[in-house]
């Protein structure tokens, strides 16, 4: 089987693929990309090149280890630099009872069915505090679920199996979930969907961006706005580092780099966003490519092999997804929630603040913010709802 064993040959063929799909679509109009969008098609693809080993190498590791995390900030700080922060205030209300339903959905499944796994996991005494932490990890991230193996007695076993259901369910999810964009307008419809607010959010944007147009961005605006967004992303992950090392000096360190990081990235651009640099050209196409390029990266380690390590588990997982949608479509329809703010709260849960923005710009670039504010959210919470599930599966051992 061929293995790419040169970092650069990686990231070309990434972007090339990225690109070749794009074109595809552009220059085809084949119908198969109204069902599923190219970037669905570059997820998907990646992931299957992956499970055939194609990135199975040291230089592969380290080019997606030097680049993902450097891109991914970059990327959230241009598409903020679109989003009118005076706005997306007015979602506050909003956007936290739909984090904390979605949180309440994943919950339900979690307890309900882990009386039916319990012993095809491993038994209850080995696994419950290993499902506690992975609750904890589908709250706010991963630094939940690290923090939950020093609270809870969590079995080394059970946890390395938890690890591979987080990351089997993480790759499975954020591919629906983009899948899912195409089909917004039907779940809205379907559920009779308040999107005023969201759409104030994005005409405004969208009106920037006309005025945009009418300036032709030159090669010094790219290349401005390039060096722009990459030196941001480096002070960005700097300043997270020591800020995370405060907040954990005072006994705060749920808050781990990454999302002291992206809280920082998202405040400068925000800030940026109302100043001069809110109307720089080509802040849209550099987005794109940036989301691209990170889409492909993040495809290119998720291997489907992962779930013949842990089948049981992964089972487990797939059912608490179930049972959190069919929950969360109802409580939209009491309720009255659009799929952009459902899916970005679903993913700011399973995935985090960094990952969320991901699936909130597939809808419109201006709302990177929603997902960073949801993932933040998640982050401050997770520890004490991971604690809270711990209790409860206990009762069950």
């Amino acid at each position: 089987m061929l293995t790419i064993t040169n970092s650069f040959v990686y990231i070309a063929f990434l972007m090339f693929l990225a690109g070749g799909l794009l074109a595809l679509e552009k220059y085809t109009k084949w119908r198969v990309f109204n069902v599923i969008p190219p970037l669905v098609w570059i997820y998907v693809l990646n992931m299957v090149f992956c499970t055939m080993g194609v990135y199975a190498s040291d230089a592969c590791s380290a080019a997606y280890s030097a680049l993902k995390n450097n891109l991914l900030y970059a990327m959230i700080f241009v598409m903020l630099l679109r989003c009118d922060f005076r706005k997306l205030a007015k979602l506050g209300g909003r956007m936290i009872a739909i984090f904390l339903g979605c949180t309440l959905t994943l919950a339900i499944g979690f307890l309900v069915f882990y009386p039916v796994f319990m012993n095809a996991l491993g038994g209850g005494e080995k696994t419950w505090a290993a499902v506690a932490a992975l609750y904890a990890s589908w709250v706010g991230g991963s630094a939940n679920m690290a923090a939950m193996q020093d609270a809870l007695p969590v079995d080394g076993g059970a946890y390395s199996c938890a690890l591979a259901l987080d990351t089997v369910c993480y790759s499975v999810w954020i591919a629906l979930l983009l899948l899912a964009v195409r089909y917004s307008k039907k779940w809205n419809n379907a559920v009779k969907a308040n999107t005023k607010g969201l759409d104030a959010i994005a005409a405004a944007a969208n009106e920037e961006v006309e005025k945009s147009k009418a300036h032709k961005a030159t090669s010094s605006d790219w290349i401005f706005l390039i060096g722009l967004s990459l030196i941001v992303s480096a002070i960005s992950q700097w300043v997270g580092a020591q800020m995370n090392v405060g907040l954990a000096s005072v006994g705060l360190d749920m808050f781990d780099t990454g999302t002291c990081t992206t809280v920082f990235v998202t405040i400068l651009g925000l800030v940026c966003a109302m100043s001069p640099l809110g109307k720089l050209p080509a802040v849209e196409e550099l987005s794109n490519i940036y989301l691209y390029a990170v889409v492909s990266l993040l495809a290119s380690t998720a291997s489907v092999t992962d779930l013949l390590s842990a089948p049981m588990w992964v089972i487990y997982g797939m059912v608490i997804l179930l049972v959190h949608v069919v929950l969360m479509f109802i409580l939209s329809k009491v309720f009255h929630w659009d799929l952009c703010m459902v899916s970005t709260a679903s993913l700011a849960n399973i995935g985090g603040s960094a990952s969320a923005p991901i699936v909130a710009t597939a809808y419109d670039a201006s709302f990177a913010g929603i997902g960073v504010l949801m993932g933040v959210l998640g982050a401050a919470i997770g520890n004490l709802c991971g604690l809270g599930m711990g209790a409860l599966l206990q009762m069950f051992v």
